[in-house]
């Protein structure tokens, strides 16, 4: 079994930071993953990649073609489409072993994740390779301090679960960029249910709209839906946390050899006349 998070999100939220982070965090610790880019946007990432979209394509090459004629949006629908096409390059490219451990950073364009098939795709190929894979659903944690954008957050996080169909993990990123008065905030909103939050909101928009949101709250609420884990990247234990919930959603660790540190020539019960 091989295991895989695909690190997912809208532009902004985090992504490729994340990475970075998780990287370092396992390489202290002595724990190896294997990043892979598949954002053919992408101009710089600050982790080591063993495989790279861009050099299969690029959103540059796409909107250097004359023929094609494409904006960015629809050249980065494109270069994920041919990579859909070229699945066979990603299995090389990936060339996994037994227990290895990928994280896969992946565009912003949202609707990648919402209505278009080609995250749902590569998802399906990566299942076919005996992969066990989690969806990491990154959203800025800025964008969630209100009621209503925290429901909106909810709902995209939602959009992406229901479309990709894997085990997902619902991150708030940027914990450590917050004030202490909105990290309070944060932690009031992930532990009261999703229907007091939008009570608590007297904005214009939500009494107008309250038994919309009622009602779309409640579903969140009844069905356990959605659920959000908050990330501190400045926070050690914050990012360990994160990494033992994923690991558990994904079964990393069960079929593992128990290994231990005996000298091969050295029978463990001489040890004790060491």
């Amino acid at each position: 079994m091989k295991y895989a998070q695909l690190v997912m999100g809208p532009a902004g939220s985090g992504k490729s930071t994340y990475c970075s982070v998780m990287h370092n965090h396992c390489l202290s610790t002595g724990r190896t993953l294997r990043m892979v880019n598949l954002d053919p946007a992408c101009e710089v990432f600050n982790y080591p990649a063993v495989v790279d979209v861009r050099d299969l394509i690029s959103v540059n090459d796409v909107q250097e073609d004359e023929e094609l004629v494409l904006g960015p949006n629809g050249a980065l629908v494109f270069c994920m489409e041919y990579l859909v096409q070229n699945l066979e390059w990603l299995h090389d490219e990936l060339d996994e072993g037994e227990d290895d451990y990928f994280v896969i950073d992946c565009p912003g364009q949202i609707e990648l994740y919402s209505h278009l098939p080609v995250m749902r795709q590569i998802v399906d190929a990566l299942k076919s390779w005996d992969f066990n894979v989690c969806s990491v659903f990154l959203i800025d944690t800025n964008f969630v301090l209100e009621a209503e954008k925290f429901i909106s957050g909810a709902l995209t996080a939602l959009s992406a679960m229901v479309a990709i169909e894997t085990p997902a993990i619902n991150v708030l990123t940027k914990m450590d960029l917050l004030s202490e008065r909105n990290k309070q905030l944060v932690d009031e909103f992930l532990e009261t249910d999703t229907r007091s939050i939008v009570d608590q909101d007297e904005t214009v928009w939500n009494s107008k709209h309250r038994k919309l949101t009622r009602t779309i709250a409640q579903v969140l609420e009844d069905y356990s839906i959605v659920k959000f884990v908050p990330l501190n990247c400045e926070d050690e234990e914050s990012i360990d946390q994160l990494l033992l919930t994923i690991d558990t959603t994904i079964q990393y660790g069960e079929d593992l050899e128990v290994k231990d540190h005996y000298p091969e020539e050295l029978d463990p019960e001489q040890l004790d006349h060491v």
